[in-house]
C-alpha cells in the first residue's frame, strides 16, 4: 500500500501545485496575512509505520484551530464528562467566532471545536495556573505525542493574535458573564492565543495525531486515552471539526477532520491513517480550499472513507 500511496500523493502535489483557485488567506490575523498563498504539504503516517510525504511537509505553519483537539484531550484528561457541563457536542452550523448561539444557549458553547468552546476548554486546561505552565504543558503533549522536541510557538502570530483578538475578547467576557469562564479573561485568552500560535508541520502533525488513528494507543507504546475517548474524539472531529461547513466535509471526504485557519488540516482514519495537510488559502468557511480538495482526492483514490467497507482481511 505504501507505493500505491506514493504515487496517490505524488499526483496530488503535482495535481495542487498548478491549481488556479488557491483560497484567500485568514487577513484578519494580520502575520497570517503574510503567507505565501502557493504553498502546498502533506504527510501521511500509516499504522505500519509508514510517512508518505510530498510538497512542503517540512515547512512549518500555524496550526491554529487545530490545537483545539489536543486542548480537549487534555482537559478530558483532567475533569472526564464533567467537561460536557460546560461545552456540547453538537455541530454549530455558524461561524467559528459567531457570539450569536452563545446568547441563545446562555454562555454554554455548542461544541468544543468552536473559538467559545475552546476558549472553555482553555480556561479548564489553565487550572489555577499561569498561562505559560498550560502552555508548557501543552507543547510537553505535542512533543510526546510527535516525538520531536522542536515543536514550539511563534510568538510573531501569538502577538498579531493578541492584537487583533477583539471578537474572542467578547466572547470570553460574555461567556464569564455566565460563569463558564472562571479564570481572568486576559489569562484564559492569553494561553489560547499562544496555544493557536503553536507552528508545526505537516510531518510533525500526522505524528501528533496517531493516537486518534490507533484507538488512543501511541505507537511507541503505553496510551494516551481510552479507546472510548478516541473514537468520542474522532466523532466531533468529524461532524464539528470543519465548523459551519463540518457537513459538507464528511460528505465530500468523509474523515473525521479538524482545520485551522493557518490553512492546516489533521485528517484520521481510524486504524489506517493520521494525515496532516497544508496550504495556507482558506476557503468561505474558514477551511483549507486545496487541503479539502487534497483529502477528497485522497479519500477517493485510497478508498479511505470512513463510510467505505473495509478491504477483505484488513
Amino acid at each position: 500500500m505504501a507505493a500505491d500511496l506514493e504515487t496517490i500523493v505524488g499526483d496530488i502535489v503535482a495535481t495542487i501545485g498548478s491549481a488556479d483557485d488557491r483560497g484567500s488567506v485568514a487577513s484578519y490575523i494580520p502575520e497570517l496575512a503574510k503567507v505565501d498563498p502557493g504553498q502546498f504539504g502533506i504527510a501521511i503516517a500509516t499504522a505500519d509505520g509508514d510517512m508518505i510525504t510530498g510538497g512542503g511537509c517540512a515547512v512549518g505553519f500555524s496550526i491554529q484551530s487545530i490545537s483545539k483537539v489536543f486542548a480537549l484531550t487534555l482537559a478530558l484528561g483532567k475533569v472526564g464528562d464533567q467537561l460536557w457541563e460546560r461545552v456540547g457536542r453538537e455541530p454549530s452550523g455558524t461561524a467559528f467566532n459567531s457570539i450569536v448561539q452563545l446568547e441563545h444557549e446562555h454562555g454554554i458553547p455548542r461544541n468544543p471545536f468552536i473559538n467559545a468552546g475552546a476558549i472553555v476548554v482553555t480556561d479548564i486546561n489553565l487550572g489555577g495556573h499561569q498561562p505559560r505552565v498550560a502552555i508548557g504543558e501543552m507543547l510537553r503533549f505535542l512533543r510526546y505525542l510527535a516525538g520531536d522536541d522542536d515543536i514550539a510557538i511563534n510568538e510573531a502570530v501569538a502577538a498579531s493574535e493578541t492584537a487583533s483578538g477583539f471578537r474572542n475578547m467578547a466572547l470570553a467576557n460574555y461567556m464569564r458573564a455566565f460563569d463558564n469562564v472562571r479564570h481572568p479573561v486576559d489569562l484564559v485568552l492569553g494561553a489560547y492565543f499562544h496555544q493557536c500560535a503553536i507552528e508545526m508541520s505537516c510531518r510533525q502533525l500526522a505524528l501528533a495525531g496517531r493516537y486518534l488513528m490507533l484507538d488512543g494507543r501511541h505507537p511507541d507504546g503505553g496510551r494516551v486515552v481510552s479507546p472510548r475517548r478516541a473514537r468520542r474524539i474522532n466523532a466531533l472531529m468529524l461532524t464539528c471539526g470543519h465548523y459551519d461547513a463540518s457537513g459538507d466535509f464528511a460528505f465530500r471526504v468523509g474523515m473525521p477532520g479538524k482545520s485551522g485557519v493557518g490553512g492546516g488540516i489533521l485528517a484520521i482514519v481510524p486504524g489506517r491513517a493520521s494525515i496532516a495537510v497544508w496550504s495556507p488559502g482558506l476557503n468561505a468557511s474558514g477551511n483549507s480550499h486545496l487541503g479539502t480538495l487534497a483529502l477528497e482526492e485522497l479519500a477517493r483514490r485510497a478508498g479511505w472513507s470512513i463510510f467505505s467497507p473495509a478491504p477483505a482481511g484488513s
